[in-house]
């Protein structure tokens, strides 16, 4: 049987290692009669989906069961109730029930399906994931207890110095006592994990630095108990300095069913070459000889642009979506490119018209209607002249085809499955033309 690799080591080499509560973590990870180590990471409710931001968390879970450790991921229906002030500059909107419970039911499918890839083969007991709702124990703790066998141990001075806290206290807004305890809250969580369910480190980003600090500061205080240990990875920034996942449109999400992985992968596509790297680095599991050969590549002579970015997209898109998910992302890139061979059928029409302009046209009024008069009609120019000078010049596509007659009118074989059309002006602009 092969030594387990070093997950602290591999997490440093690729960019994902900030700070360690304590060194002697690199030991336990290179030791092999340890045993594998049981590692979490929380999750607030605070949408239905995970973002972005939130992919880190997973991708570093993911290493961890790579190296044949096992993860936890912790779902906070209770802590979402509160709302983690780290990085926040005023206090959360309070959640109703019926939102934090269907919050719970879609990150915990996207959890289950990302960890999931990287589980053992076999039984369900022999699983290397374990997916937890906070809310299971604090239901049941009463304030005074808590406040007896906690909070006692919590020094004021200690808390208010973490950075998410003083952050805050100069900050207008201020901070309520609610928010002041939510590293309380975090903190005990660690510990109940650390006592119940063999859970030996917690990890979160930089922000989450202080809420890490205090568990292992509980479980050494009330426990007197060693070997509880914190890890945190850097926020994922661009080389400007600006935090990478947002797009013009809002949070990049991991849910299908809020962002399209077409929509997805573009994002990823077009990375700009000063970040390409590093992000294959921190984003995928491609193997570091595999990274620097393209980036060796990027500088050459004859390298073809964007096949980094293209690698990039990929290797994300199949992480977060699956096979199924890139192969939709694919075909509607394709799809989308005017000139392109592919043959377009409703349903890849309809798979990207959620992220082009759209708009509905009466059946009766788009048939014989003139190229342009439809592509000022449907919204693609504001000018019929516009229209005009970008058709002379071969940039109109009618379903990818270039249009090259001024004189096309519209015929009931160009309305694809009688449904839909889509219009092109260049390589970017769109609009799905829905026929009613």
């Amino acid at each position: 049987m092969g030594s387990t690799p070093n997950v602290v080591k591999i997490l440093e080499e690729r960019g994902l290692l900030e700070s360690i509560t304590n060194e002697n973590l690199r030991l336990v990870c290179s030791d092999q009669t340890a045993g594998p180590l049981k590692v979490y990471c929380g999750f607030d409710p605070t949408a239905e989906s995970l973002h972005l931001g939130n992919l880190l968390g997973l991708i570093v879970l993911s290493w961890f069961q790579r190296c044949g450790h096992r993860a936890v991921a912790l779902i906070g229906g209770a802590t979402g109730r509160i709302g983690d002030p780290s990085g926040k500059s005023q206090e959360r909107p309070e959640l109703d029930l019926e939102s934090l419970e269907k919050n719970i039911a879609g990150i915990m499918e996207i959890v289950n399906k990302i960890l999931r890839k990287n589980a053992n083969l076999g039984s369900e007991q022999n699983s290397n994931f374990v997916i937890l709702n906070n809310y299971d124990w604090w239901k049941e703790v009463r304030l005074l207890d808590f406040l007896k066998q906690v909070g006692r141990y919590a020094r004021v001075g200690s808390m208010m110095s973490k950075e998410s806290v003083k952050k805050r206290l100069e900050s207008e807004e201020g901070m309520s006592y609610t928010e002041f305890t939510y590293q309380l809250l975090q903190g005990y969580d660690f510990l109940y994990l650390f006592k119940n369910e063999g859970v030996n480190v917690q990890i979160g980003g930089s922000d989450q630095w202080g809420n890490i600090t205090a568990g292992t500061e509980l479980i050494r205080k009330i426990l007197q108990a060693e070997g509880a240990y914190g890890l945190t990875f850097p926020l994922l920034l661009k080389s400007d300095g600006t935090k990478f996942g947002k797009s013009e449109d809002g949070a990049i999400w991991l849910s299908p069913s809020m962002l399209s992985p077409y929509k997805f992968y573009q994002y990823f596509f077009s990375v700009p070459d000063a970040d390409v790297v590093r992000f294959l680095k921190i984003l995928t599991f491609l193997n570091m000889e595999e990274i620097n050969e393209l980036e060796s590549a990027m500088k050459k002579p004859g390298y073809v642009p964007n096949t980094a970015q293209r690698k990039l997209a990929e290797e994300i898109t199949r992480f977060v979506h699956g096979e199924d998910g890139l192969t939709e992302a694919l075909k509607a890139t394709e799809a989308l490119r005017p000139g392109s061979e592919t043959k377009l059928d409703w349903e890849t029409i309809e798979g990207i018209a959620e992220d082009v302009p759209s708009c509905s046209l009466p059946y009766t009024e788009v048939l014989n209607l003139s190229i342009v008069d439809l592509s000022v009609s449907s919204g693609l120019f504001e000018s019929k002249s516009a229209a005009r000078r970008l058709l002379k010049q071969g940039g109109i596509y009618l379903n990818n085809n270039r249009v090259d007659n001024e004189s096309k009118r519209i015929e009931a074989e160009d309305i694809v499955d009688g449904k839909v059309l889509l219009l092109s002006a260049g390589k970017k602009n769109k609009v799905v033309v829905r026929i009613s």
